[in-house]
């Protein structure tokens, strides 16, 4: 308990990183000593999602061990923010009264989200447990398509009718408010459950006990429908600064609500994925990357490194079949790596800036040719400068100006075509209906790296006159 009380003692002057390493360490230490008492008493005052990390942090086998100090509603707070992998781990490892009273106490939008990486058999199972009323809501989630707001939408809220006087709401919220999921924004709906309005909770304190809720709601209502991406739904709260978004369904009757704090996870998710997949199809599908099979790591990766791998030998053959200039000017293939390295870095940059506008919708007032445009000059005053000081810095190295105004110029190219590729096939992918992330950096720099050859060789042949 010494050791508790210095933890207790330390908390103010501590960073949220330091007390959750100390946390971890402290118990992993008492469990492995049998202190049980102690353990448990070193997670009284830590937050549930400090308390998540540090179990997450702890060897697996005492995952079960540390997760069953908690006390029960400890438990189920705790067991939203852990890993899904460390959540379907304490299923197969739990009692099942423990797993039912887990998972029946969920948010309906963390249990669809957990059910969605689970295995069919145990979902089955789990949802059979489940009381009628949470069974019907998970069921609903589960039933609209992955990524839309109908699967990350929480049913758990508060909604009035225009005739309630705000008296009545505030009795309904006082009655309603810990199976709500917020009560900060207050939903209107008419006869036929038809979003009509919004109020919200400072609205309805500083209003008049006798005022109709038809008087003082805002009629203007921002929403989403079941079938909006993810992504839509994350710019819509980013745009207007919502803590929270109703979900309508085609005849405009409110069914759930999006939440601030699933936007975060949602752009989480989606930028994980979208970095993966600009370094190359290193795509995790959800799962913690560093937490993954070494043998699924390689399979994942492979792929696409052997796709680059056949697209490389083309720049082997190109070079190969310039034997003849090569053999008459071999200083030539000193340059080779600076172009295609260059070019391929040009390319990604393009790439990378478009993606984003993109993803933030900042070119959403440019059309696709105006971008590519802006990209085209960008890549030609590059190209300038790179291949001003590329003409000079080959005439230093070589002593030959025919051969430096041959990388220049070649340089000047490359750039130009790497600023068009890397903007206008992101826009080619969305046009497919395909993630423009997988125009990912190293597809680019390797179709760049074949290009960029075919110019540099062809354009000394004119220079050089061979």
């Amino acid at each position: 308990m010494t050791e508790m009380n210095n933890l207790s003692s330390n908390l103010p002057d501590m960073s949220r990183r330091e007390l959750r390493d100390l946390v971890r360490i402290q118990l992993q230490m008492l469990l492995e000593q049998g202190d049980l008492r102690g353990a448990k008493a070193i997670l009284v005052p830590v937050q549930p999602a400090d308390i998540a990390e540090a179990i997450e942090g702890l060897p697996e086998a005492m995952h079960a061990l540390a997760f069953r100090l908690l006390s029960k509603d400890e438990a189920i707070a705790v067991y939203e923010y852990l890993d899904y992998s460390i959540q379907e781990r304490l299923i197969e490892e739990l009692r099942s009264q423990e797993v039912r009273d887990l998972v029946d106490k969920m948010s309906p939008d963390d249990r669809a989200r957990l059910f969605d990486e689970l295995p069919a058999k145990i979902v089955n199972r789990l949802l059979e447990q489940l009381s009628p009323a949470e069974r019907t809501a998970t069921a609903q989630l589960l039933g609209y398509e992955a990524d839309t707001a109908g699967r990350i939408m929480t049913p758990e809220l508060i909604s009035l009718k225009e005739n309630f006087t705000v008296y009545q709401a505030l009795e309904r919220i006082r009655r309603l408010a810990k199976a709500s999921e917020i009560i900060y924004y207050l939903y209107v709906t008419d006869t036929a459950r038809q979003l009509t309005g919004i109020v919200s909770l400072r609205e309805l304190v500083t209003s008049q006990p006798e005022e109709l809720i038809g008087e003082i709601m805002t009629r203007d209502v921002v929403f989403v429908y079941t079938d909006t991406d993810q992504e839509e739904v994350a710019r819509v709260i980013q745009r207007y600064d919502f803590l929270a978004v109703p979900v309508v369904d085609r005849e405009q009757r409110l069914v759930g609500i999006i939440t601030v704090d699933d936007v975060i996870d949602i752009l989480q998710q989606e930028t994980t994925e979208d970095i993966y997949a600009v370094g190359g199809g290193v795509q995790s599908g959800g799962d913690n990357y560093f937490q993954m099979n070494l043998m699924d790591v390689a399979r994942k990766r492979v792929v696409w490194l052997f796709v680059l791998l056949i697209t490389n030998t083309v720049t082997g053959t190109i070079i190969k079949s310039q034997e003849d200039i090569l053999s008459k000017v071999v200083t030539l293939t000193a340059f080779i790596p600076l172009l295609t390295g260059t070019g391929g870095n040009v390319g990604a940059q393009s790439s990378t800036v478009v993606i984003r506008g993109m993803n933030t919708e900042e070119i959403r007032l440019l059309g696709p040719l105006q971008v590519i445009g802006r990209e085209a000059i960008a890549g030609t005053l590059l190209g300038v400068m790179l291949g001003s000081i590329a003409t000079v810095w080959a005439y230093f190295l070589q002593g030959k100006l025919e051969v430096a105004i041959a990388v220049g110029t070649s340089l000047v190219a490359i750039s130009v075509l790497a600023s068009i590729s890397g903007s206008a096939l992101p826009f080619l992918f969305r046009l497919l209906r395909l993630d423009p992330a997988l125009m990912s950096a190293p597809f680019i720099t390797t179709a760049v790296d074949v290009l960029g050859v075919l110019i540099y060789f062809n354009l000394a042949r004119v220079i050089l006159q061979l």
